[in-house]
């Protein structure tokens, strides 16, 4: 194993645990639209409210990664996804800003306005994501001096769009299961409903676009069965499939979220095993594609973040864990993220600060 390939996996660890860590706050997200009330909006929010912006460390991280480590790649995708990403950006911003400014007024069309707002900063994300990739799985448009050829409405061909409901159905299900793990009665019950439904509709959509892509790109599976970890991928796939409806429905939802997280994982190394060694494909032909080697930085500045990835990669992970360990447990309503504390709130707050 190469200094390359290994910066190949970093990559995908870090758009892996981005998918399975903001993937269910996107999730969340878009189930905030079917909301039935507004005690519901409330956990909806307070359950990703302390760890969402961690979750999207993970984002930062792995596009640093990509522009140290293949830097023409970096370049080429930003520049021919530029429009895309501006939405993108905005929408994630107006997530952002939506479970902040959501408590500032006490006008229910005040919370309306950012209720929706929050809704459809995680709908589109989660659909522009997965076209984002479905694009570099069926090839871009790229010049002999790999410059972008496209357009921005080329994004938006039939297979990608696909491959967008695919990521969709996926971070709805992973949304219903944490969002299961954190309520309570009424709410518990129906996202254990919800995340089955979610389950079928990805388990249907997943196997639509399987077989699309066999269609439009059959490189992709040339010489992949040779590779004794595209078998191991398929299991882990296989058995998160297998495990998420039967762990919901038997009430254990800490394994169904683990099996969700499982099969997210499973399925973006499945697509990087099925690229590797190209990063992006090249539309026009195979020769003229990016891949690890052709896009690199030099060696030492690989070597050099390298370290500097092992070095903060444990502090991510440990700042992750701190956080999720002291925000666990249920969210119950009237814990609005954002809103100023209760009367009893304040005072166990007076308590605490006069001891």
């Amino acid at each position: 194993m190469d200094l390359n390939t290994v910066w190949f996996l970093l990559v995908g660890v870090l758009i892996s645990g981005y998918a399975v860590l903001d993937g269910f706050d996107l999730g969340v997200g878009v189930l905030h639209l079917f909301a039935k009330s507004d005690e519901e909006r409330d956990v909806h929010v307070a359950a990703i409210g302390p760890v969402w912006d961690g979750n999207e460390v993970w984002l930062l991280t792995g596009g640093g990664a990509l522009f140290a480590a293949f830097p023409v790649v970096y370049a080429t995708v930003f520049s021919g996804f530029y429009l895309a990403l501006m939405l993108l950006l905005v929408a994630l911003i107006l997530r952002a800003v939506s479970m902040e400014f959501r408590h500032g007024l006490d006008s229910p069309r005040w919370r309306r306005v950012f209720d929706w707002s929050f809704g459809v900063g995680s709908l589109l994300p989660s659909i522009l994501f997965g076209v984002a990739v479905g694009n570099v799985l069926r090839g871009v448009p790229l010049t002999a001096e790999h410059e972008w050829a496209g357009s921005f409405l080329g994004l938006l061909n039939p297979y990608s769009v696909l491959v967008g409901l695919v990521s969709l159905a996926m971070f709805v299900m992973h949304g219903a299961l944490y969002l299961r793990m954190k309520s309570e009665g009424a709410l518990h019950e129906r996202m254990g409903k919800v995340a089955v439904g979610a389950w079928a509709a990805f388990l249907a959509v997943y196997g639509i676009a399987t077989v699309a892509t066999f269609l439009v790109s059959p490189f992709l599976f040339e010489k992949v069965a040779a590779k004794p970890v595209f078998w191991a991928l398929i299991a882990l796939l296989a058995a998160g499939l297998f495990t998420i409806p039967r762990a919901t429905r038997a009430g254990r939802s800490g394994t169904a979220f683990l099996a969700s997280s499982a099969t997210i994982v499973a399925s973006i190394f499945l697509a990087a095993t099925s690229l590797y060694p190209r990063l992006v494909p090249s539309l026009g032909g195979l020769w003229n594609s990016l891949d690890i080697y052709n896009s690199a930085s030099s060696p030492k500045t690989r070597t050099v973040m390298l370290v500097i990835a092992l070095l903060g990669m444990p502090l991510v992970l440990v700042y992750t864990a701190v956080v999720y360990r002291i925000f666990k447990g249920k969210v119950r309503p009237g814990q609005a993220y954002g809103a100023e504390p209760t009367a009893a709130e304040q005072a166990g707050i007076r308590a605490v600060q006069t001891r």
